[in-house]
């Protein structure tokens, strides 16, 4: 290009102070701009042109821009500036371009350099609590580590059977409730591939419920997820309840009644007439969970009366998948007292590391797109909350779980080895994690036989399946060894390097065919940014290597065609490659090697310990092109090599079918418990009166005690008035201990009795009141606690432990001027009770933030809710299952109320826990004013926004400007509740 030698030497002078990894990329755009115009070269000959021989810049684009950064417009800038007629518009193109790749290039070592300090910082961050908490816990405890349990994984992640047995009385009626919120699901011709939503996660989940359904002594197996009415979908994804076919598992036979079987459960939730992305479910879990839990409390009833049970049949477990999933299996498991199980899929912290890497995004960026830490607070919760995780392999368990607060491989490993031996945790624990690698339906298996018809076992003749044609019609010579690869045009499916690979390597190309399954697709244009961009590199890639006649890449394919896709490539004794930066689960190699093809597959994730087990193929790097065209070429040439893998596939792919993964399944949950909810066999006898239409929550939390009592003096007699008299009741919902609350209550000149129920401190009590009925005086009122209740919550409370540690903690918390020091947080005995300790603050503007402590309990592990209440001059920390939110559902079930039918009302500002009684299908009234307490460090708890959590645009909430009587009242009337 004339004329432009000094502005190339002054851009590559910048990019060598760059780094090495800027030059790269910026080098070769500079060497494009100067190969492109003919100009004579500066004196900093380009190392990517010395090194390559030949450069060329199309080429570059594609693998370096277009694969590389996320940045599509870069390309559509390239093909301008090729079409530019004037030698100087061309010119001013490229060398924009090129400042832009630079300027990329420089903002991912940027990122690189912050992600690296802040990974030390953590490391910093966790070391010290976790050396408290082995230190804390005396040397003498550790004996039992040591010698055989070393090297024991069992040992280390919980993952053992031995010594247990089975805690599940009613073994031939089980009841399984599985979650799964995403995605488009459905039991037949399921749309894999129609959005990122709708993968392998999709396919695993119907499967296991198909599968745990046929089990001996399994009645009943729900999969709850999202009813979908939008249009442009199936009518099925609307359909409440859809029953799923059985896996028929050889020998078993069992009684079945109406209710039996698998079912695809759907709750709505969310926007009635909208599709919602998995980013976007987030605010709209309280609504799901809302509606499932009133499903199991009928279907529990249900399965009871059909199978001649006196009490209910409760689920034996309740198994979230994918992080919300986790959070709302984790709310129903604390309101009816069941254990929980969870399996994470595809971890946000994983993701996050892995985009942070990739230099495109800020950590913000990240969060506005994926609701990154939004998800990560799932999966902190998921640990909190779970007795079993499963695991798919023990690299999920050592790399990915390890990264999370919640979770320490050595630490897990020394409280299973003090479990073991019945010593004291201090209030610590770890769920168990548990590898079961994931099974597949097994059909028909392939044997040996080519597409031709040289077969060792023929069938009788039929009709070759249609999309054999669909795949067939790209190839000018169908004859050659297909390679297969099915993944989602996804980035991280590594499938342009795969292509690289492919259409580089001749003697590969002369020797074999290669077919891309990449999802469903009308055009491209219609495609998400990302899915677009990565497609339209690869058919670029096919264009540059002039691959026509070897590369199939049909546009459309059935779900249930896919094993007919396998058996195409294993007819034409091709092989199956997985080549992603990453592999959570590996259900296609599995799928691959039960249809008799060998596999070619990353060395990173899942397939390694798949391989470990089949030894069906070869692993390679996924960022080396040459050892996956090596692979692949010594795959398909070497046909002994071929025949042994086939046949070692086919021989060890029992391991992974669906009979034995509901086995280890089965043989984990049953050793759970006992944990039963509280209100199963018998009428509850504190049903407040059984004509209640309705249910008034005040819950709230004002510092000025003369405010609270006028709310509640107008909110009764807003609602107390003709015919709403006697069929409403009223619950005071509080941080307040019951004794601070009978002083408000005397105050407001109402009676105990005017309640039903007293939610007291923030949801770890729940009192009812009574009173003799030849006794009229206020100062005889009893209030009776519901021990039931705290049977509910006291799960994995730390107790005495966690109270030592936490006064240890408080003497930590200083206050700092000058030189001296002053302890501003102190243990408040007269508010503190068996499930809530109470701290009292005495400068809030020095409180750390919430999210620091609830960090640190987690690094201790140490399970617990920590809140900061009264206007920060008082910390709360209560177990995990407790809080007000949860003390409802609890009532619901226990009073036969439909939580719809109940109302909250709430403050604008309020405790640290107040943001998730907005949330589920009661209504929720908002009063807005100068009594509400001051938003400081109360929402500190949160690492992302208020709208991650709830729809404040629901029709259930309601705000409105103070608190009068006819404030109240015409709220009331507004979200259409009779107060006349």
């Amino acid at each position: 290009m004339y004329g432009n030698d000094n502005w190339i030497n002054s851009y590559l002078d910048a990019i060598l102070d760059a780094g090495k990894g800027a030059a790269a990329a910026g080098a070769g755009a500079a060497a494009a701009a100067r190969g492109r115009g003919g100009g004579g070269g500066g004196d900093r000959p380009s190392l990517l042109l010395r090194e390559r021989g030949h450069f060329s810049p199309a080429r570059y684009f594609v693998e370096e821009v277009i694969t590389g950064y996320d940045e599509t417009d870069l390309y559509k800038t390239w093909l301008r500036a090729n079409a530019m007629r004037s030698p100087q518009e061309k010119n001013t193109r490229l060398e924009n371009m090129t400042w832009r790749i630079w300027n990329l290039a420089r903002k991912k070592k940027e990122f690189e350099k912050e992600e690296a300090n802040r990974l030390s910082k953590r490391r910093l961050e966790t070391e010290k609590p976790r050396n408290d908490a082995t230190a804390e816990m005396s040397e003498d405890l550790f004996e039992g580590v040591k010698g055989e349990d070393a090297g024991d994984p069992s040992v280390a992640y919980g993952d053992s059977t031995t010594g247990n047995t089975p805690r599940i009385s009613s073994f031939d009626k089980l009841y399984i409730v599985l979650i799964s919120l995403h995605g488009l699901i459905r039991g037949e011709n399921m749309e894999l591939g129609r959005d990122s939503d709708t993968g392998g996660q999709v396919k695993y989940v119907v499967e296991l419920a198909k599968a745990l359904s046929s089990c001996p002594g399994v009645y009943r197996v729900d999969l709850l997820t999202r009813q979908i009415l939008a249009p442009n979908f199936d009518r099925g994804y609307g359909e409440p309840d859809e029953m799923l076919a059985s896996t028929s598992f050889k020998n078993f036979k069992c009684e079945r009644g109406e209710n039996s079987g698998a079912h695809i459960i759907r709750i709505p939730f969310g926007p009635k007439d909208k599709h919602l992305a998995k980013e976007n479910i987030w605010p709209f879990i309280q609504e799901f969970v809302d509606g499932a839990l009133a499903h199991i409390v009928r279907m529990s009833k249900t399965i009871g009366k059909e199978t001649g049970s006196v009490c209910p049949v409760w689920p034996a477990v309740i198994h979230g998948h994918y992080s919300s999933a986790g959070v709302a299996a984790a709310l129903l498991s604390g309101a009816l007292n069941v254990p929980m199980v969870f399996t994470g899929h595809f971890l946000g912290k994983d993701k996050l590391e892995g985009l942070l890497k990739q230099g495109r995004q800020t950590r913000e960026q990240i969060n506005v797109t994926y609701k990154i830490m939004r998800r990560i607070e799932a999966e902190e919760l998921s640990l909190d909350a779970s007795e079993i995780v499963i695991a798919s392999t023990r690299q999920e368990i050592e790399e990915q779980w390890n990264l999370y607060d919640g979770f320490e491989v050595m630490l897990a490993r020394k409280l299973r080895a003090l479990v073991k031996r019945g010593a004291h945790c201090y209030g610590r624990y770890m769920p168990r994690m548990v590898i079961i690698p994931p099974g597949v339906e097994f059909g028909q298996l392939i044997h040996d036989f080519d597409i031709y018809g040289d077969e060792d076992n023929p069938s009788p003749a039929s009709e070759d399946p249609s999309i054999w044609f669909e795949i067939m019609r790209f190839f000018t010579n169908p004859r050659k060894p297909m390679i297969l690869a099915i993944a989602r045009p996804y980035a991280e499916k590594n499938i342009a390097t795969l292509v690289k690979a492919f259409g580089e390597c001749h003697p590969l190309r002369e020797l074999a065919n290669l077919t891309l399954i990449m999802g469903n697709r009308e055009a491209i244009s219609k495609m998400n940014k990302v899915s677009a961009a990565v497609l339209t590199s690869v058919l670029t890639l096919i264009d540059e290597y002039d691959l026509y006649g070897q590369v199939a890449y049909p546009k459309h394919h059935k779900h249930s065609e896919v094993p007919d896709i396998y058996r195409l490539a294993a007819r034409t004794k091709g092989a199956f490659v997985n080549v992603a930066y990453f592999e959570q689960f590996g259900v296609t190699l599995i799928e691959a090697a039960m249809h008799g093809l060998p596999v070619i597959a990353t060395k990173h994730g899942a397939p390694v310990e798949i391989h470990q087990v089949l030894e069906n193929g070869l692993l390679v790097d996924p960022h080396d092109q040459h050892a996956i065209a090596d692979a692949l070429y010594k795959m398909l040439s070497e046909k002994q090599f071929w025949s042994r893998c086939r046949d070692n596939g086919l021989k060890n792919i029992h391991q992974f079918s669906w009979p034995e993964h509901c086995k280890n399944y089965l043989s984990r949950i049953l050793t759970l418990g006992p944990r039963h909810p509280a209100f199963a066999c018998k009428e509850d006898q504190k049903v407040p009166v059984k004509c209640r239409k309705h249910i008034f929550v005040i819950a709230v939390d004002s510092v000025n005690k003369e405010d609270l009592i006028q709310i509640i003096r107008n909110s009764v007699e807003a609602t107390r008035t003709g015919t709403m008299s006697g069929s409403t009741g009223f619950v005071l919902s509080t941080s307040l201990t019951i004794a601070e609350l009978q002083s408000v209550i005397v105050r407001t000149g109402m009676l105990p009795t005017d309640f039903d129920a007293f939610i007291c401190n923030s949801g770890s009590d729940i009192y009812y009141p009574s009173q003799s009925s030849d006794v009229p005086s206020n100062s005889r009122v009893t209030f009776a606690l519901d021990h039931n209740y705290r049977s509910h919550i006291e799960y994995r409370w730390g107790g005495e432990g966690l109270r030592k540690y936490l006064v240890k903690w408080a003497s930590s918390v200083v206050e700092r001027r000058g030189r001296t020091e002053k302890q501003i947080i102190f243990e408040d005995s007269e508010h503190s009770s068996t499930y809530c300790l109470a701290f009292r603050v005495v400068n809030p503007n020095h409180l750390p933030p919430l999210k620091e402590l609830q960090k640190l309990m987690r690094i201790q592990s140490l399970r617990c809710h920590a809140l900061y209440n009264h206007g920060a001059t008082r910390l709360s920390v209560i177990p995990i299952h407790a809080s007000r939110s949860q003390a409802l559902r609890y009532l619901s079930i226990r009073w036969g109320i439909e939580l719809p039918d109940a109302v909250v009302i709430v403050g604008e500002t309020g405790d640290s826990d107040y943001e998730e009684l907005f949330g589920g299908l009661h209504k929720t009234v908002i009063l807005k004013g100068g009594f509400n307490t001051p938003a400081n460090r109360i929402h500190t708890v949160r690492r992302y926004p208020l709208q991650d959590v709830v729809a404040l645009d629901s029709s259930n909430i309601i705000g409105i400007e103070g608190f009068s009587t006819g404030d109240i009242r015409s709220a009331m009337q507004q979200l259409g509740i009779p107060t006349q």
